[in-house]
């Protein structure tokens, strides 16, 4: 009898150590969320947080495997246990930050808004009264859009993707889209169709997402990006992406304390020196 449960316990050992060792992670992105994740002329998706996935997967030594889906379902097939974490730019909120974990942030996040080619400048929020404003289904910008319809007195208009959002001001028929700086920054560059306009900054940080029960994956993550923060792998995909380099002190080059968001529901204050290979 004894002998049996010795070998039961082994067992069970085991298929623990091969779970904490798990060789290969699947994590999803908006694959039409542009420069982030996009679809490559030659097949396949490319951009920031592809390479950055990419580079997670080298750091820790395991394949990362990528998905492609509409962000508003990204969430619920984590937490489904589909994905082992959300690579996707997820804006870290309280909100947020109570039914999920966080990693430290990796970019700050603040709301850029763009408008059609010739379009007068938006000096102020209040200028945007009775527009219609274009925004990415689920995203924050959504949900912050919204927020403010009433007080504002615009009128949001949810689309499936952000491509759709930015075509939907190029057609008129939303007078702007509000998205994140650097997707406005880089749709601006490509498209001569429309412009940049007002930013409005928000304090906030784009982070990779974890269910409550992964805490010791997420210590694996946040290492990770520390590493890639210290040799200057963020820094370059900054730069290779945004054509621009990161600002002195911001996230993308900026190791914080503990684990996690400070200030956040879920942050760990433990302190740790990042083991870099």
């Amino acid at each position: 009898m004894f002998a049996k449960a010795a070998a039961a316990f082994g067992i069970a050992m085991l298929v623990s150590h091969a779970a904490l060792a798990q060789a290969t992670l699947k994590t999803a992105v908006d694959g039409t969320f542009a420069p982030h994740a996009m679809p490559k002329l030659s097949g396949g998706t490319e951009g920031f947080n592809i390479d950055l996935a990419e580079a997670i997967g080298k750091k820790l030594g395991k394949t990362v495997t990528v998905d492609s889906a509409q962000f508003s379902g990204l969430v619920p097939a984590l937490q489904a246990g589909t994905y082992d974490f959300i690579v996707a730019p997820v804006t870290v909120t309280k909100e947020r930050a109570e039914s999920l974990l966080f990693t430290e942030g990796y970019l700050n996040t603040d709301f850029q808004f763009m408008t059609k080619k010739g379009a007068p400048p938006i000096e102020k929020l209040d200028d945007l009264k009775g527009k219609v404003i274009a925004v990415n289904k689920g995203s924050a910008y959504d949900a912050w859009a919204r927020g403010l319809e009433e007080k504002i007195g615009w009128k949001v208009e949810s689309f499936g993707t952000q491509t759709d959002a930015v075509q939907a001001v190029i057609a008129g028929r939303a007078y702007a889209n509000v998205a994140g700086n650097t997707a406005v920054q880089y749709a601006a560059k490509s498209n001569p169709q429309i412009q940049l306009s007002l930013v409005h900054s928000t304090g906030l940080v784009w982070a990779v997402a974890l269910r409550k029960d992964s805490g010791e994956l997420r210590k694996e993550l946040d290492q990770a990006i520390e590493c890639l923060k210290a040799d200057g792998t963020i820094a370059a995909m900054h730069e290779k992406w945004f054509g621009i380099k990161p600002a002195a002190g911001s996230a993308a080059v900026t190791a914080f304390p503990g684990y996690g968001v400070p200030d956040m529901p879920g942050y760990d204050a433990t302190a740790h020196s990042a083991s870099c290979k």
